[in-house]
């Protein structure tokens, strides 16, 4: 058993930790918008996000704000089903989250 370097706990990530938690906030109500307007599509695809963004360690969290940011692709996007003031405030947390994880993996974290 390596008994070396322990991974980084998410709650010593101040910075991207409230991140996520903004943008599961955000995927929360976006999520209670696609319920609302019976939009299983997007029901299904966002159900699992939020709890993600709260709980995943810091290698899952990425591959998870990757998975929320591609609701908004060229050709198929939940800005299509969903109003801005929903998706938008996602779109920004998530792009803000993907940033700091890449500004922590190029400081060599």
């Amino acid at each position: 058993m390596d008994r070396g370097i322990r991974p980084t706990a998410r709650h010593e990530l101040g910075a991207i930790d409230e991140a996520a938690l903004v943008a599961a906030r955000h995927a929360d109500r976006l999520l209670e918008a696609a319920r609302e307007g019976g939009l299983a599509r997007w029901t299904a695809f966002l159900e699992p996000i939020p709890d993600h963004l709260r709980d995943d360690p810091l290698p899952a969290l990425r591959a998870t704000a990757f998975r929320a940011r591609a609701a908004y692709g060229p050709k198929d996007s939940i800005r299509d089903s969903l109003p801005d003031e929903l998706t938008l405030p996602l779109l920004e947390s998530i792009d803000r989250l993907l940033r700091l994880i890449a500004r922590r993996q190029h400081q060599g974290g």
